[in-house]
């Protein structure tokens, strides 16, 4: 009988720090008794079993299929996900752990600030440059798309910006956020040197994913709760009293604006006055967060008054895209 579903997530650092946040938000908050232990569950998703790995274990242990869902960065996935496919990307953008895979340079470097300088600096230093990085194997394709095929890779942990001043690299390929390290370093990034850009993905075994029923659900489960979550923070819920005589008029009046059209229209209810005029309307839309002061003065506009704006917890889709785009990788 297989084990129930495991998830692993980063054990340490801001990236753990933000899964956990993250599934919190999105009502999968984890119930870890012992904050010693390396497994943990989920109130909200009984049977499912959460496992505390480094992220580069994540992927190597979603690629065997010693656990079935895996929460680390596409930088992590990149290099190691190895070339059978193994580990199918579920959700690519979860909005939290972004970074960029990095060219990086000494600020001495004055006269290269883009990958085709590196081309000549090779040939004034008459042999292939050498490069320090964590990421070998997404590194070399791109240093061969820019005409550097022969570049030398030294793999390296810890930390990396010291390589080119005691001079075991000439250069470093790394992860940028802020790039305040780098300027303590006396370092600084091309301005085409981004290899990859970064945030935290959710991956799952394709095996799994195809002989096991229950973990399917599962995968279901966290695509839409994280969807719908990732949804709601763009978006938030406006409620406005409007006079009217009609829902119908109503309506015309809001879809005639730029901003009101909700998200399949708007809600229109009568409210129930107890004396005056009984032609009055509560009118509900969702509105997108960065249009609200527009929406505010277009709703003003139109008659509406009373304006009331709270946040939306979730927006579920009637099929979540992504869980589609599941199924039809399944299928091939």
């Amino acid at each position: 009988m297989p084990p129930a579903p495991r998830l692993s997530i980063p054990s340490k650092g801001r990236l753990a720090d933000e899964t956990l946040a993250f599934l919190s938000a999105c009502g999968l908050g984890i119930y870890k008794p012992n904050p010693r232990q390396y497994e943990a569950t989920i109130p909200a998703l009984p049977g499912l079993t959460v496992l505390f790995q480094r992220p580069t274990d994540i992927v190597l242990s979603v690629r065997n299929g010693s656990v079935d869902f895996g929460v680390t960065g596409l930088d992590v996935l990149n290099e190691h996900r190895g070339p059978n496919g193994e580990a199918l990307v579920l959700h690519e953008a979860l909005g939290f752990g972004a970074c960029a895979l990095t060219v990086i340079v000494p600020e001495a470097w004055e006269d290269v600030t883009a990958m085709a300088d590196l081309r000549r600096k090779r040939e004034q230093l008459g042999r292939p440059l050498r490069v320090a990085t964590k990421y070998p194997n997404t590194a070399a394709p791109f240093f061969g798309q820019h005409g550097l095929p022969e570049t030398v890779f030294i793999t390296a942990e810890g930390t990396l910006e010291i390589a080119p001043a005691i001079g075991y690299a000439d250069l470093i390929a790394d992860l940028v956020s802020s790039g305040q390290t780098l300027r303590d370093n006396r370092l600084r990034p091309l301005s085409d040197g981004v290899i990859l850009r970064s945030q935290a993905a959710l991956i799952a075994n394709k095996a799994a994913l195809r002989a096991r029923p229950e973990v399917l659900a599962v995968a279901r489960h966290l695509i839409e709760f994280f969807d719908a979550h990732l949804r709601a923070q763009e978006n938030l819920s406006v409620f406005a009293n409007m006079r009217g005589e009609s829902p119908e008029v109503i309506a015309g009046r809001i879809f005639a604006q730029t901003t009101l059209g909700g998200l399949n229209g708007p809600t229109i209810s009568r409210i129930l006055v107890r004396d005056g005029d009984p032609n009055w309307y509560d009118v509900h839309i969702i509105v997108r967060r960065d249009q609200l002061p527009t929406a505010i003065a277009e709703l003003r506009a139109i008659g509406g008054s009373g304006v009331v704006v709270a946040p939306v917890t979730y927006i579920f889709e009637e099929e979540p895209p992504r869980y589609k785009a599941l199924l039809e990788a399944l299928r091939q």
